[in-house]
């Protein structure tokens, strides 16, 4: 209730009036059923964006640190986290990154629309990077379709490391259902996995228009952070 308050009656009608997202293939999302949508990651504001502009609630996986926060600032951070549907995990691996699976799995079984992004990460240039297997995983285990989703133009209006947006357009471009039930029972082979995403990250980046690096972002942040050091 406090997620669809928020949505349609108190942010979600300020965020559109004011940054006016534009939105293209909107009919490719199941009107009903579970589904996951796996975007592209350039800004903060993809996971508040994306909710707005379609019909159905999305529930983003997010980093438990948002929702342990302490004070006034943390506690604002876990509200508004709360507030746009997401759902805490833990990313430290082994048995933490196998609870986040379970976490997403169990929404789908529910029915209901889970938000992945395969990049693990937001693009820390812009650029997109190569997609981590987990989200082909959620999909052979959860027997569900996939919907590529490219945000555009996110991260002009809240670059990494920003506090304050800036006001502008962002577009939201929606692409027809993945189907990949052909590799049901396949979910425990890693070539099928990686071929899987692969897939995937080819038709977000048809969608983006980004350059594609087929690197880790991760990779990417933790060499240009040991040169700032």
């Amino acid at each position: 209730m406090f997620y669809w308050f928020m949505k349609n009656l108190v942010a979600g009608p300020l965020l559109k009036s004011t940054f006016r997202p534009w939105v293209t293939g909107s009919d490719n999302i199941p009107k009903k059923g579970a589904v996951i949508l796996a975007s592209n990651h350039l800004s903060f504001i993809d996971s508040v964006f994306l909710p707005l502009v379609i019909d159905r609630n999305v529930a983003f996986l997010a980093k438990s640190d948002y929702f342990t926060g302490k004070g006034i600032k943390g506690w604002a951070t876990k509200m508004f986290f709360k507030a746009t549907g997401m759902l805490p995990i833990d990313r430290s691996g082994g048995k933490a990154s196998e609870a986040s699976l379970n976490t997403g799995l169990r929404r789908l079984a529910a029915g209901h629309v889970l938000g992945i992004y395969p990049e693990g990460t937001r693009s820390p240039d812009g650029k997109m990077y190569r997609g981590r297997t987990g989200v082909a995983r959620m999909i052979l285990e959860g027997h569900v379709p996939v919907v590529p989703v490219a945000m555009i133009d996110t991260e002009k209006v809240m670059p990494i490391g920003s506090r304050i947006p800036k006001v502008r357009r962002i577009g939201v471009v929606i692409g027809e259902p993945l189907d990949f039930s052909r590799f049901e029972g396949l979910e425990g082979d890693r070539f099928i996995l990686r071929s899987i995403t692969d897939e995937i990250m080819y038709e977000l980046n048809k969608l983006s228009g980004q350059e594609y690096v087929d690197v880790y972002a991760t990779s990417v942040k933790e060499k240009r952070a040991s040169v700032s050091r």
